[in-house]
């Protein structure tokens, strides 16, 4: 049955005020997280959460096409809380995959409050909570997963529901085959969420062939890319706190002789946390209307509008990307001055929600060029890539950076690896110079798919007998009489040593260099897995 089908079927047998719901109580979720939610301010579900929510609450698999700034989070997470409210088993119920680990400990501290409201624990790998694995949600990259299963830190067994978190960003910095060896320690019955925007090809065949009878969620794509476009929204993008580039950007607006400006924030206790930072600056802020102030702070854009009615052509900024594109036009379509204070990782949700609602994004302040010369090009060849190439991803992989360095700085030493690299091609790389891409060496193992191996028995030897990160270990092909595997060329022989005389599978092991070099005693090395 075609996806699209299936979610349609399924929808026409909710109620129909199930499609219309304006509280998370009446997506079913209990008293005590919707009070956990409402103390984080989050009192009104975006429509992804109306439409996510109640698929995954069911146990069904589901491929979620949204991205940071939309909800996506809170719509899987409080579903999946709500499903294991009652389960106090001391390990993982819910296991979430994620590309780094940074992003791991971040999305555990942004949901242990609302978790630990209702009686759950959650924890990350690879960072500073205590006794991770004995947590309900339980948040990891895939390598930090397989190592803390090799050594028995980790069992996978309770798991009832994993979730992939960003699902291209893991593929395109990683690759989904440590994911998949994940999925080898789980129970075909497992829930499966997957979360993607885009949806690559790579993460559709992933899903294609590991999430059965999937909903595909939302249903249909509502662009109007080819439409009439209704206006420009520029954007800044900052690292969190938000407060400072908010201010710079007010900065800006007011200096173009704007009398007020509109600043809208998700909720009134982030209104009010940005108001004092504005007032502490000699901006003083208030009530949307009141015109003895310069900054207008709004929640409800239906409520502002009707208090703004007697202003025209009023800047505004919206200092938390809109969930939605409904939230997008009620904000800004009012005005032909947009800005939006954005993230790294909330850049593919604008452009999306933007690109629905029928506008164009373009960062701010606008570009000026100049005239000519060396600096001239090297403006003008960043533009480009700015305009015509997708560099969300690599703004999600510098974004730690930012948090250490001011951007500027992160810009000019990439600048500099760039001039270094054209200089030094051809020849020579500098002493210095990053070298990025390990070596690989491919093993043969004398064991195979006849004697019912599978590729988590070998990494798990690997990990646990070499005494090597999952991150070392590549590609793994089981042959039905052998199997081989790619590892960091820095730690091949030591693998060798340890798989030699191991019993895996009932089966004591011979391994070697595949095809070593006759005469040499050496082996052929891959400077990457795809070579």
């Amino acid at each position: 049955m075609n996806p699209v089908t299936l979610v349609v079927q399924v929808l026409v047998t909710l109620p129909k005020t199930a499609l219309k719901v304006d509280s998370f109580e009446e997506l079913g979720l209990s008293p005590e997280l919707v009070e956990a939610l409402a103390a984080e301010g989050i009192e009104q579900p975006t429509s992804i959460q109306k439409s996510v929510i109640p698929f995954v609450y069911r146990g069904n698999n589901v491929i979620v096409t949204a991205g940071p700034g939309s909800g996506v989070t809170i719509s899987w997470a409080v579903a999946l809380l709500n499903r294991f409210h009652d389960r106090q088993e001391g390990a993982p119920k819910v296991l979430v995959l994620t590309p780094s680990r940074d992003r791991a400990n971040d999305l555990a501290e942004s949901m242990s409050r609302i978790a630990n409201h209702i009686g759950q624990v959650v924890g990350a790998l690879g960072s500073q909570w205590v006794q991770p694995e004995q947590a309900t949600l339980l948040f990891a990259t895939p390598g930090d997963v397989l190592a803390s299963c090799a050594t028995h830190e980790l069992t996978l067994e309770p798991v009832e529901a994993i979730v992939l978190d960003q699902a291209t960003r893991i593929d395109e910095f990683d690759g989904l085959e440590e994911v998949e060896l994940v999925l080898s320690y789980l129970a075909s019955t497992t829930q499966r969420i997957v979360t993607s925007l885009p949806v690559t090809s790579a993460v559709a065949d992933f899903c294609k062939r590991h999430l059965k009878r999937a909903i595909s969620l939302p249903s249909a794509d509502t662009s109007v890319a080819d439409g009439p476009r209704r206006g420009t929204l520029q954007f800044r993008i900052t690292t969190e706190p938000l407060e400072h580039e908010a201010l710079k950007v007010v900065e800006n607006v007011l200096a173009s002789r704007a009398a007020h400006v509109l600043l809208y924030c998700r909720n009134d206790d982030r209104a009010a946390d940005i108001g004092d930072y504005l007032t502490l600056h000699g901006y003083l802020a208030g009530a949307p209307g009141d015109t003895k102030v310069s900054v207008w702070l709004g929640v409800n854009p239906l409520e502002v509008r009707s208090a703004i009615s007697d202003h025209k052509h009023i800047p505004i900024i919206s200092c938390d990307v809109p969930a939605d594109v409904d939230d997008l036009d009620r904000r800004h379509g009012t005005s032909d001055q947009g800005f939006v204070v954005v993230l790294p990782r909330e850049i593919p949700h604008l452009r999306a929600t933007a690109r629905q609602a029928g506008y164009e994004v373009v960062p701010f302040p606008p570009e000026i060029k100049k005239s000519a010369g060396p600096i001239a090009a090297l403006h003008d060849s960043i533009r480009e890539v700015i305009k015509k190439e997708d560099i969300a991803p690599y703004l999600f992989a510098l974004e730690s950076l930012f948090e250490e360095y001011d951007a500027a700085e992160v810009a000019a030493a990439l600048a500099l690896l760039s001039k270094r690299s054209v200089t030094t091609e051809g020849g020579p790389a500098p002493a210095n110079a990053p070298t990025n891409v390990p070596a690989w060496a491919k093993l043969f193992v004398g064991i195979g798919a006849r004697d019912g191996l599978q590729p988590g028995d070998l990494l798990g030897t690997i990990t646990g007998e070499a005494n090597v990160s999952g991150d070392t270990v590549g590609r793994i092909e089981i042959k039905e009489n052998y199997t081989l595997v790619e590892v960091h060329d820095s730690v091949a022989q030591a693998v060798i040593a340890a798989l030699n005389g191991r019993t895996i599978c009932g089966r004591a092991v011979r391994a070697d260099f595949d095809r070593p070099q006759r005469g040499g005693g050496g082996h052929r090395l891959n400077k990457s897995r795809n070579s």
